[in-house]
């Protein structure tokens, strides 16, 4: 009996050491296939570092010249042919008074005049006929003069009618607003109805012709733009669309609201290019901390921190290198420390990277480069 339990010991240490064997035959086997895999990767190459800060803040796109118009006389606004966004021709009529009362100033400025000129006519019989009578020693010089007077007089008060008659023919021709210029409707303040002054901003046109854009700077960075810099605009709607731009005008004080400071920049004309748009002004500066733009997919975390994953050109490997953010663009992000030229980054797939880990790059992908720029400035809205 105890020959037979001394074998079966004997069968299951063997079987032991066979499994035990089998097992760590397996793990070499895995561990030398994952050493033997080459992952392949897409890479960027980091250019040369440029000194400067690349600056952008978005705006709008506007007429250089844009009109309030208003009613030179008060009333109440009986049409309002335009709208929003009409294209309008000079002569074009923008709304109407009512003209009720200034006509009825112009229908007695009339009999003022008639008046006037009948007595003008009667003084000028009375003139001319003491006139005759002073000739025949039949009239005094003084009376001679007071008919002169009288006339002169006369003639005085029907000037001053006919300009009263001109002046309530003008408020009737006030009471239509007219476009002095061609353009577009960008806004109007008056309904049918309404009662207005004189003055009071009715219809907003803005002028065909030259156009620029607006945007808002903060006082950090005002100090870099100034009348007649070259900048270049980019648009929202056009991506192909990128326009050589010149600071036109710089506002000398800050916005009391948002603190910022205005600036227009004057835009060559393009077609592509309409009123209201969305666009970008990129200036270049100097004196500002250097680094590169990488893609948001090449950042990667590695014990708490940003980290970038490099290529090691000799070795076929990878390795992470931690690295210092800068700002966040629309393109990517920006590393101020960690990378020097001629790196290669990993551009993605960066979750699947581990130290040492064998890589292959296409030559293709050898050859893109990271087109080093400045930290883009947060957009101002």
């Amino acid at each position: 009996m105890s020959s037979v339990k001394g074998v079966a010991g004997r069968l299951l240490i063997g079987l032991s050491l066979m499994a035990t064997a089998a097992l760590a035959s397996g793990c070499s086997e895995q561990e030398s296939k994952a050493e033997s895999v080459v992952r392949p990767v897409k890479v960027i190459e980091v250019a040369a570092s440029e000194k400067g800060r690349r600056l952008e803040y978005s705006g709008a796109v506007k007429a250089r010249y844009a009109i309030n118009l208003a009613f030179r006389v008060n009333g109440k606004i009986t049409e309002r042919p335009v709208d929003i966004g009409d294209r309008v021709r000079p002569g074009d009529i923008l709304a109407r008074l009512d003209a009720a009362d200034y006509e009825l100033a112009v229908t007695r400025a009339e009999a003022d005049l008639r008046s006037a000129t009948k007595q003008v006519g009667t003084l000028r019989l009375f003139k001319e006929r003491a006139e005759t009578l002073y000739a025949k020693n039949a009239a005094s010089k003084s009376e001679l003069d007071q008919r002169t007077l009288a006339y002169d007089q006369a003639l005085s008060t029907e000037q001053s009618a006919i300009s009263a008659l001109e002046q309530a023919k003008n408020q009737v021709a006030y009471t239509k607003l007219h476009a002095d210029m061609a353009g577009i409707v960008t806004a109007v303040n008056g309904e049918p109805g309404q009662v207005v002054g004189s003055g009071t901003p009715v219809v907003t046109i803005a002028m065909d012709g030259e156009k620029e854009v607006q945007v808002a700077v903060p006082e950090t960075d005002i100090a870099n733009f100034a009348a007649g810099a070259a900048v270049k605009v980019r648009f929202w709607s056009q991506q192909g669309t990128v326009l050589d731009g010149t600071v036109r005008e710089v506002a000398g004080s800050a916005d009391p609201r948002s603190r910022t400071f205005s600036v227009r920049v004057r835009i060559p004309d393009d077609q592509r290019v309409l009123l209201g748009m969305t666009a970008t002004v990129e200036a270049r500066v100097g004196g500002g901390p250097a680094g590169f733009d990488i893609p948001l997919s090449a950042l990667a975390e590695r014990d708490g921190g940003p980290v970038v994953w490099l290529v090691d050109r000799d070795a076929g490997t990878v390795r992470p290198r931690s690295v210092r953010l800068g700002e966040f663009s629309d393109d990517g992000v920006m590393v101020n420390e960690g990378l020097s030229p001629g790196d290669m980054v990993v551009s993605a797939g960066t979750q699947f990277m581990s130290d040492g880990l064998k890589v292959k790059v296409s030559a293709a992908d050898a050859q893109q480069t990271a087109v080093n720029a400045a930290p883009a400035a947060a957009v101002a809205r």
